[in-house]
């Protein structure tokens, strides 16, 4: 079985030290690279095309969601975790949009990183209990997420919403399901049009608001 490749950007030497011993004691995970900025990052993960990116949102140059969508936007597999201080609303949901897939908290690093890793490998969504509560409360102080019910999506294009919501892309998605890229944009957009959700991080709070992303 082949290793998860891991590449770490934190611009904290000590804590990149720390997330690497914790990596480099599981046989199914190799380190192939770090980066203290995010320009560092990104031209090391082009590189290194690791499977999984650890990420910090504040960094020296720009921040972990510019470096998020500049990587993505070459490797789009690539599969991205905040591993942050900041739970304020707008950074997580800034990550979700740039197409990050898990957001971990640095106080629970050493809980919940080999979960989210594994997750997000698994093509799923990971948010620790902080961020969880972070979009909680985006719940409860916005209307973005739609109140219509999933009800109103046929089957397929719920297939299609839950595989956005996991973060895959339309290209991804269309070889799981036999479609082109072209027809899964065009159900995206009926998904958006019925909902009435404009951006990403709207469809992975409404996935996770009506517990679509287990189904």
């Amino acid at each position: 079985m082949d290793k998860i490749r891991v590449f770490l950007t934190d611009d904290h030497t000590l804590l990149r030290n720390a997330l690497c011993m914790l990596l480099q004691g599981e046989k199914d995970i190799e380190v192939v690279g770090e980066a203290g900025n995010g320009a560092g990052a990104v031209r090391g993960v082009l590189e290194e095309k690791p499977d999984v990116v650890l990420m910090d949102i504040s960094l020296p140059d720009f921040d972990g969601v510019e470096a998020t969508h500049k990587i993505l936007e070459v490797l789009p597999q690539t599969k991205v975790i905040a591993v942050t201080m900041h739970m304020e609303d707008v950074y997580l949901l800034k990550f979700l949009n740039a197409g990050g897939m898990g957001y971990v908290h640095k106080s629970a690093a050493d809980r919940d990183l080999l979960k989210a890793i594994q997750t997000v490998m698994n093509g799923e969504v990971f948010l620790s209990s902080v961020g969880v509560q972070v979009m909680a409360r985006q719940y409860c102080s916005t209307e973005s997420v739609s109140e219509i019910k999933p009800d109103i999506l046929s089957e397929r294009e719920r297939q299609v919403l839950q595989l956005l919501a996991r973060g895959f892309t339309s290209k991804e998605i269309g070889e799981k399901l036999y479609l082109s890229p072209r027809t899964i944009e065009t159900y995206r957009e009926r998904i958006t049009v019925k909902l009435k959700l404009e951006h990403r991080s709207d469809l992975v709070d409404y996935a996770i608001r009506y517990k679509l992303l287990g189904q």
